[in-house]
């Protein structure tokens, strides 16, 4: 082979791999999923008693939307659920779902239940660090009860949530409830039971998360 025929080949040969490398930066790149929201709740996050899509987890799917936030809510919450029954579930909602940001809404069955303090505080703090080690972000969503349980109890028990929160580096929502349980008329924005909001307090539900689930997507 001559020195012309050489370099002619070696011309051709660089054409096909610049061609080709055009050729691969012109193919779309795939997108990125969109990160997951679990939220883990009881009958307070699942809708209990309202009409499908009416509850405070479906207006933050749709909040999110028309902000034109992607993210995918996935709601994991199930009704009568306590921070015990809550804890023996995570770990597999993680691993299915791998969530960038995990909302942890539980804890009220456990006071309705009389169960001791310190076994809440324990599930809800174990709950916290299974889902850092997943790598997901953690929002704590905390609950007060009625004073009828006992001034003492009830101080404690919504103490709790910020106790952990500040302990594991997780953000909170204070209370889930406020603006419904404490507002000028409460009654009006729950059902019969007096226990479960209605679908007029669902709004404010989803506005006292939203205020600070929004900057931890951003």
């Amino acid at each position: 082979m001559n020195d012309r025929e050489g370099n002619r080949r070696g011309a051709h040969r660089r054409d096909f791999i610049l061609l080709a490398l055009a050729g691969c930066a012109a193919m779309p790149s795939k997108a990125a999923p969109a990160p997951v929201v679990l939220v883990l709740g009881d009958s307070m996050s699942a809708e209990y008693g309202l009409a499908r899509g009416s509850g405070w987890v479906a207006l933050l799917q749709e909040r999110l939307a028309d902000q034109k936030m992607a993210a995918t809510v996935i709601n994991a919450s199930v009704s009568g659920d306590t921070t015990a029954g809550g804890r023996s579930r995570l770990q597999a909602l993680l691993q299915k779902h791998q969530p960038a940001l995990v909302v942890i809404e539980l804890g009220g069955n456990d006071a309705l239940r009389g169960l001791p303090l310190q076994g809440t505080e324990d599930n809800l703090a174990r709950m916290v660090q299974q889902a850092q080690a997943a790598r997901a972000k953690v929002l704590l969503v905390g609950m007060q009860v009625p004073p009828n349980y006992g001034t003492d109890y009830a101080r404690r028990f919504a103490a709790l949530f910020e106790t952990i929160a500040k302990a594991h580096e997780a953000a909170l929502v204070p209370f889930l409830l406020a603006g419904v349980a404490d507002g000028p008329e409460p009654l009006r924005l729950f059902q019969a039971d007096r226990i479960h909001p209605n679908a007029r307090a669902q709004p404010l539900m989803m506005e006292n998360v939203w205020k600070v689930l929004a900057p931890m997507l951003r």
